[in-house]
C-alpha cells in the first residue's frame, strides 16, 4: 500500500507545470525521490538554477499536487538543484535535436511567423501587438513575442512585466538557453530585460547600429527557447531600416501585419513597410487600421485623424500578389490607452471596449488560418 500511494504520489507530481517552461516536471526530469510514511509524503524536486524566479511557486504547486492524494494529509518537499550534467541533458532535450544556435523558426517550421510594422512611429503598433498577442492566446494558440523595436521597446510594461520600479525582469538563463517571461499567456523577450542596471530606476537607453541589432535580434529567435509555439509574433520599429532588414534576412517566409492611422500621411509610409517586407520575400497578410473614429456618448463621431488610411494600405498592398485585408479598424479608445499604462491588455480587462471588439475580431481572422504541413518536411523516426 505505501510503494502504491507513493507511485500516485509521484504522478501527482511529476504532472505540475513549471512554469517557465511549460513542461510536466516529469518530462523535465525534475522529480527526485518520494517516500511515504503513514500519511505524509516526503517529495524531492530538483530546480533547474540556484534562485530559480519560479522555486516558490513550483514548491506550492506541487506541495499541492502530493496533498491531493486521495490518503495524504502532510507534505514534506524537499528542494535541491540539478547538477551541471542534468542541466546539460535538458537543455539538449529542450533543444530537440537541435544544434546550437540554430533557429527553430525555419521555412520547415510549423511555427507561423508574424511581423507588425508600421510606417510611422507613434501609430501604436506595439500597443496593438501586444493586445492581439494576448488575443491569440486567449483562443488556445500557443503565442511568443519578440520586441523587436530595440531603440523603443515598450512590450513589457504593455504586458504589465515590470516591478515596482516599472523595470522588466531578468529573464532565467539556462545553461546558454534563455527562458523568456510570460504573461497573459504570452512568452515575451524583449533587449529591455536584459538592460537593467543595480541603483537606477529605469532600464538603459540602447545606442546600437546596424551589426550589434543584426546580433540582437538573431539572438532572440536562436537562443530564446520558446517551445514549440502556433504563432510568434514581433514587434517591428518603425520605419524599413535595419531591424527590417535583419528579419527579412532571417525570416525570409515570415507574414507581415501593416499598422497604420487613417491619416494620410502615415498610410503613404506604412504601404512602404510593406513592400520593402515583400522585397524580401516576406508577404503582406493584412492591414489594422488604428486610432480611427471614435463615438462619442452623444452620438457624434470624432474623426481625428481622418479617415480611409487602412483601407488606403490595403488596396495598395493588395496590387499583383493577391487580397491584402483591411483585418480591424481600432478606434481612439481611452481604455486601449489606460490598460497599455497600466499593463492590462484591453482585450481582457475591458473585452466590451469597441478597440477590443476590434483588435479580437483581426485575432479571429489570423486565428483561423492554422499552421500547415504543405511544403514542409515531415521529421520522421524510422
Amino acid at each position: 500500500m505505501t510503494d502504491a500511494l507513493a507511485a500516485r504520489v509521484r504522478d501527482a507530481v511529476a504532472a505540475v507545470t513549471d512554469p517557465e517552461l511549460r513542461r510536466p516536471l516529469g518530462e523535465l526530469d525534475m522529480v527526485r525521490e518520494i517516500t511515504v510514511a503513514g500519511t505524509t509524503a516526503e517529495v524531492g524536486i530538483a530546480l533547474t538554477i540556484v534562485g530559480c524566479p519560479a522555486a516558490d511557486r513550483i514548491e506550492r504547486d506541487v506541495r499541492d499536487a502530493a496533498a491531493s492524494v486521495a490518503g495524504i494529509d502532510a507534505v514534506d518537499v524537499r528542494v535541491g538543484v540539478m547538477s551541471p550534467n542534468e542541466r546539460r541533458a535538458l537543455t539538449e532535450k529542450l533543444r530537440g535535436g537541435r544544434a546550437k544556435r540554430e533557429m527553430p523558426f525555419g521555412p520547415d517550421s510549423l511555427t507561423r511567423v508574424i511581423a507588425v510594422t508600421s510606417g510611422k512611429g507613434g501609430v501604436g503598433k506595439s500597443t496593438v501587438t501586444a493586445n492581439l498577442a494576448v488575443a491569440l492566446a486567449a483562443k488556445g494558440l500557443r503565442v511568443g513575442l519578440i520586441d523587436a523595436d530595440v531603440h523603443g521597446f515598450s512590450i513589457p510594461g504593455l504586458l504589465g512585466l515590470v516591478d515596482d520600479d516599472g523595470l522588466p525582469p531578468a529573464p532565467t538563463k539556462l545553461d546558454d538557453l534563455i527562458l523568456p517571461p510570460v504573461a497573459y499567456g504570452v512568452k515575451v523577450i524583449s533587449i529591455g530585460m536584459f538592460l537593467r542596471r543595480p541603483g537606477e530606476d529605469a532600464a538603459g537607453a540602447v545606442a546600437w547600429r546596424g551589426p550589434m541589432l543584426h546580433r540582437t535580434v538573431q539572438q532572440f529567435l536562436t537562443d530564446v527557447f520558446f517551445g514549440d509555439l502556433d504563432v510568434l509574433l514581433l514587434d517591428m520599429p518603425p520605419g524599413t531600416g535595419d531591424v527590417a532588414i535583419s528579419v527579412g534576412q532571417l525570416l525570409p517566409h515570415a507574414d507581415v501585419l501593416v499598422v497604420t492611422t487613417p491619416q494620410a500621411a502615415a498610410a503613404e509610409v506604412a504601404v512602404r513597410s510593406g513592400l520593402v517586407a515583400r522585397q524580401t520575400g516576406q508577404r503582406p497578410i493584412g492591414v489594422i487600421e488604428n486610432m480611427a473614429a471614435l463615438t462619442l456618448p452623444d452620438g457624434t463621431v470624432l474623426d481625428l485623424f481622418g479617415s480611409g488610411g487602412g483601407e488606403e494600405v490595403a488596396r495598395a498592398l493588395s496590387s499583383g500578389d493577391g487580397d491584402v485585408p483591411l483585418l480591424a479598424s481600432v478606434p481612439l479608445s481611452p481604455a486601449l490607452r489606460t490598460g497599455g499604462d497600466d499593463g492590462r491588455p484591453v482585450v481582457l480587462s475591458q473585452p466590451d471596449d469597441p478597440a477590443a471588439v476590434a483588435i479580437d475580431a483581426a485575432a479571429a481572422a489570423l486565428a483561423v488560418r492554422p499552421r500547415g504541413l504543405s511544403g514542409k518536411p515531415l521529421r520522421l523516426n524510422v
